[in-house]
């Protein structure tokens, strides 16, 4: 008969464009720093496109005190390739793991691991298919030698991009050996991740469990975005204002660790928060855009709330999702309005892609790191960017930095494909 457990998190490691490690980003982040950078980007030597993103600079694997011989593993298996955003992950599990100051036998442990991310591989593997296919056009190659040097060339890439791949390699590098999982639900993964990680601990799978999220978006992904509409011109993403004009992109990773309250207590490891639990709920409609006029969302938050044992009015701080774009954001407004009331006082609504770009499937684990740094620091963090909310939001956000005491806080998302997510975190 399983006892009750209850899910505590022990280890925060961000990377990000402000700042890698928490400290690192905790400074930043009080600061109010960005780090956008205007990207451009050449198809055989001509200019072909210019666009902002919050850019991790002068990244290196090496510094990160990985064990040598693991990275090197990686490296010959993918034949010299350098794969940054796997890259980004093995950091933001070092981070972690160095944060929770976890320790357990490499032999033979039962340390469990989730990992997200929405599609590991692609940009470098849509690349390098683009050079092939350009060589192959310029040599007047015929169909037939065409694909054998397409298959010769690529199946090693086209065989990484199986998201299992990633998982392994992480598991091997941190000689992970208990309960593992990779999970994909758009910018919502991060907190499907968590509940994932939450219900291995609480089924008595493992007593501790890596939870890892990150991308690396370059232009295939903001091509796609800027098609739809959806990208920022000026490089500014605003939550819930009158000016919104849409989000760009953000290099990133975190990583959490997560465990049982007790194991956790027994080694006497630092506890940020504990997990109380998560909503969630799934429309089936669109995939670029919410189901407006249903409540959905309101139904994640809803059974967020009552599945962690907290009132409503107990909840000091919203993360919001708040991605810049005026239709996503006032569905995301009036969501949070119907459970709070409208020109609600408490809960304190904030959002924090402003600061380091959307991270796409690492956002919401991402976020909810600087979330629980805020909660250590009881510190709301303002929304960069907005002059003036949008009236038809019906709710106001925090535009200056608030010292209060932060006990309880909620985080949302809806993602894209009518992923919704909601999850509630309380200081231990």
């Amino acid at each position: 008969m399983q006892r009750d457990r209850r899910v505590v998190i022990t280890g925060i490691g961000p990377l990000t464009s402000i700042g890698i490690g928490k400290n690192s980003l905790w400074d930043s982040l009080i600061k109010e720093k960005t780090n956008v950078k205007l990207e451009e980007w050449f198809v055989n030597g001509e200019l072909w496109e210019k666009f902002y993103l919050h850019k991790i600079e002068h990244f290196d694997i090496r510094e990160f005190n990985i064990e040598r011989k693991k990275l090197e593993e990686i490296k010959k298996w993918k034949e010299g390739e350098e794969v940054t955003d796997l890259y980004y992950l093995l950091a933001a599990v070092q981070l972690a793991l160095e944060d929770s100051e976890l320790k357990y036998n490499p032999e033979d442990n039962n340390i469990g691991c989730v990992i997200t991310h929405e599609n590991p591989g692609f940009e470098q593997y849509f690349s390098k298919v683009f050079d092939v296919f350009f060589e192959k056009i310029k040599r007047g190659a015929n169909k037939k030698e065409s694909f054998k040097e397409f298959y010769q060339y690529l199946s090693k890439d086209s065989y990484e991009l199986q998201t299992f791949m990633v998982l392994f390699h992480i598991l091997k590098t941190f000689n992970i050996h208990g309960f593992s999982l990779f999970v994909n639900n758009a910018c919502a993964s991060g907190l499907y991740a968590l509940e994932a990680a939450s219900q291995i601990i609480k089924q008595g799978k493992c007593p501790a469990v890596v939870v890892t999220a990150g991308d690396y978006p370059r232009i295939y992904k903001h091509l796609w975005f800027k098609q739809l509409g959806m990208y920022a011109e000026d490089g500014k993403i605003k939550p819930f204002s009158e000016e919104a004009n849409g989000f760009i992109l953000g290099d990133g990773a975190a990583s959490l660790i997560l465990e049982d309250l007790e194991y956790a207590l027994k080694r006497k490891a630092k506890i940020y928060a504990e997990y109380l639990g998560g909503g969630f709920s799934q429309e089936g409609w669109k995939v670029t855009l919410p189901s407006i006029g249903s409540d959905y969302y309101q139904k994640a938050i809803k059974e967020a709330v009552k599945v962690s044992g907290v009132n409503k009015e107990d909840i000091d701080l919203v993360c919001a999702h708040g991605v810049g774009n005026s239709i996503i954001d006032r569905y995301e407004a009036r969501a949070i309005t119907d459970v709070f009331g409208k020109n609600f006082k408490k809960p304190l609504v904030t959002a924090f892609k402003p600061y380091v770009g959307h991270n796409l499937g690492g956002s919401t684990l991402l976020e909810t790191a600087i979330l629980l740094l805020c909660m250590e620091n009881n510190m709301v963090l303002p929304v960069l960017n907005v002059r003036r909310v949008d009236r038809r939001m019906n709710m106001e956000i925090v535009k200056a930095k608030v010292k209060t005491n932060l006990k309880v806080a909620l985080k949302t998302c809806c993602a894209f494909a009518g992923y919704n997510a909601a999850a509630v975190f309380r200081k231990m």
